[in-house]
């Protein structure tokens, strides 16, 4: 059998297996000699690849239970975001903050450091306060802030390296709705206007193509109960696949069909429950690399990349994603330091990316990011080692936990073994 990711460019022939039970996954977890847990596939760093064993929780048996106090629930650990807050709202409840896609598994979000963006909103993983984990023996382990408290702060961003998730415990709040704003601004406008537009809207982000000086802002902001919204989307594909699928044909085109594209009108407003609004459908496929830089030298960094993409007249066909993220205490969170800028770039799946990208993170290093561990990077072991203080304690823990490996691959062991 063989496995992949989302966007196709990891593959993996491994075994898959898909316990239907906690027992029947610790019996896998106790016999394999390798093994790595699978979710959607959204990574793009081969974080899941395995040629031995991937499990999938998709099957495996779980409840959502609620505290009496309404403030934390208990997830089954592989349901997909979707299916997480779609309960939790038919419940009153909603998780603080989400991205804007939810096919990803709660475990898998959360063991990455997914985020969504707001000035005072962390990712997803400040909002575990437990995990109970199928360990390398097999054995069922609970950890939280008091109990073995390492294994916890070690496994809110754990990329799988500390055993296998079957319950989180999560931080939540009562459901509330969003109204959605999207319009087209002057990249220079928005570029001297951010951080007040941070400071007045719950959530604001935007997209820049690259050869255009105009950026796509999209705001999200508490509003009165509503229906959910006539659309899953916050924008329209057909027509950027049609302009995709010209570039990847002709790639010097790419500036010329950027900015006419962005000379018509784009606007759009949506209403409804959170969870309605947060995500959008993506179905066009691409490669992604993000890194989160000090918010301070966010809009600057962003500005040196496409200037070098414009001066070299690069076909880098998608928008940039700029984001905020709080900063967090978590160990390898690239929040960890303070306050960040999250750059997301992204080339559509027919182009070439890898040059591209290895130009790009050059740049990105060099004013202090660090990226999203699911993105494209091209970080090693003396790297991590270098970004992030607790690293030792972090493998430490790892391999107490962990002391034949069981849970690395080629990819972590380049990083962490």
């Amino acid at each position: 059998m063989s496995w992949s990711n989302w966007s196709g460019s990891v593959t993996a022939p491994a075994q898959i297996a898909r316990p239907h039970s906690e027992d029947e996954l610790a019996a896998l977890v106790r016999s394999a000699h390798k093994l790595r847990v699978a979710g959607a596939g959204h990574s793009f760093m081969p974080l899941c690849a395995s040629d031995e064993l991937i499990v999938s929780l998709d099957d495996l048996a779980g409840v959502m239970r609620i505290a009496a106090d309404r403030q934390t629930a208990r997830i089954p650990a592989g349901w997909s975001i979707r299916r997480l807050t779609a309960a939790l709202w038919d419940e009153g409840l909603a998780l603080a903050n989400q991205g804007d896609v939810n096919p990803q598994s709660l475990a898998g979000a959360m063991a990455t450091g997914t985020h969504g963006t707001g000035v005072e909103l962390g990712s997803l993983a400040t909002f575990a306060r437990g995990f109970r984990l199928i360990g390398a023996d097999g054995e069922a382990h609970w950890c939280d802030a008091t109990t073995n408290a390492d294994l916890y702060q070690a496994q809110r961003l754990s990329l799988g390296l500390f055993g296998v998730a079957t319950e989180i415990e999560v931080a939540v709040v009562p459901a509330f709705h969003l109204s959605e704003r999207i319009e087209k601004r002057r990249w220079a406008e928005v570029r001297e206007s951010y951080n007040e537009l941070a400071r007045q809207h719950r959530h604001v982000e935007f997209w820049f193509f690259p050869h255009s000086d105009d950026v796509i802002l999209k705001t999200l902001d508490l509003c009165d109960p509503c229906d959910p919204p006539p659309t899953t989307t916050d924008m329209e594909e057909a027509g950027f696949r049609r302009i995709l699928n010209i570039s990847a044909r002709l790639p010097f085109l790419t500036p010329s069909l950027q900015r006419l594209m962005m000379k018509g009108g784009i606007s759009g407003r949506r209403r409804g429950p959170a969870h309605r609004i947060f995500p959008s459908d993506r179905n066009l496929r691409f490669e992604e690399m993000e890194y989160e830089m000090p918010r301070a030298v966010g809009l600057d960094t962003l500005a040196e990349v496409v200037g070098w993409i414009r001066r070299k007249r690069l076909p880098v066909t998608f928008p940039f994603e700029f984001r905020t993220v709080a900063a967090d205490d978590i160990w390898m969170s690239p929040m960890n330091a303070g306050p960040v800028a999250a750059i997301s770039m992204h080339q559509y799946a027919k182009m070439p990316w890898r040059n591209l990208f290895a130009e790009a993170e050059t740049i990105f290093r060099s004013h202090g990011g660090r990226p999203h561990w699911a993105k494209r990077h091209t970080l090693t072991r003396a790297d991590v080692a270098a970004l992030y203080p607790m690293a030792g304690r972090y493998n430490a823990v790892r391999r107490a936990a962990d002391p034949g490996g069981k849970f690395l691959n080629p990819h972590l062991e380049s990083l962490f073994a």
